[in-house]
């Protein structure tokens, strides 16, 4: 076949090809132009690795403290949504092992709250150090770009001086290791108080929760709202 008949026959096999692609060309620009609107319109993540206090043990989920925080970033008119990731009876150790489930899509910022059953169970610092180490490390390794806020927690006088000082300490020196954002005691003006604490005096109250939520808040509203205006 001479060669000019060859280059018919195959444009004549090409020309239904370039056709349909000049007709499906708009409609994949406008698909991928909704795929890029959704994406924006999509709520940022602020999850939270916890335990049972995180969970809202003994109360609506509505009363805990991410619903709390939920209800503050709506007020406030901020597009993030509050993924609340605790489970009842976590320690450190359960927390590194689901991070990566908890991380999930994604997080602009993660919050650790946990190590209050380390303390209670008697665990040694060391491990609950090395585990929050972990978990901030795998974090930043998922996303460097994710802000870590790590909530510390406290032991009450009656676990002995020397345990109690090694625990409270393990959490300023893990933030200050990674330079993480910090609040010093999840429950500071929460815990110990009866009428703040259901009656196990371990987890809040609806008013408790709320205390929680306010005490997260002053440090969490002006990094969301940093993260907004970006």
């Amino acid at each position: 076949m001479p060669e000019i008949m060859k280059r018919r026959t195959l444009l004549l096999q090409l020309t239904p090809l370039l056709s349909l692609a000049f007709f499906a060309l708009p409609s994949l620009v406008a698909r991928a132009d909704s795929g890029i609107a959704q994406q924006k319109a999509r709520p940022l993540r602020v999850v939270i690795l916890g335990d049972s206090i995180t969970a809202g043990y003994g109360l609506e989920r509505s009363e805990a403290y991410p619903a709390v925080l939920q209800k503050k970033v709506v007020d406030a008119s901020l597009p993030f949504e509050i993924v609340a990731a605790g489970v009842s009876g976590d320690t450190t150790a359960g927390g590194l092992r689901r991070v990566k489930w908890a991380f999930g899509s994604g997080a602009a910022v993660f919050i650790i709250a946990l190590g209050g059953n380390d303390g209670l169970r008697g665990l040694p610092p060391s491990e609950t150090e090395e585990n929050l180490a972990n978990i901030i490390r795998t974090v930043r390794t998922l996303d460097p770009k994710t802000l870590i806020l790590l909530a510390g927690m406290k032991m009450p006088p009656n676990l002995g001086a020397q345990y109690v000082a090694a625990f409270d300490g393990v959490f300023p020196k893990v933030a200050s290791a990674y330079d993480t954002l910090f609040v010093p005691f999840l429950l500071e003006g929460v815990g110990g108080i009866p009428a703040l604490n259901q009656p196990d005096m371990i987890h809040p109250t609806a008013e408790g929760q709320r205390l929680v939520a306010e005490l997260l808040w002053k440090t969490l509203a002006p990094v969301l709202q940093r993260i907004a205006s970006h």
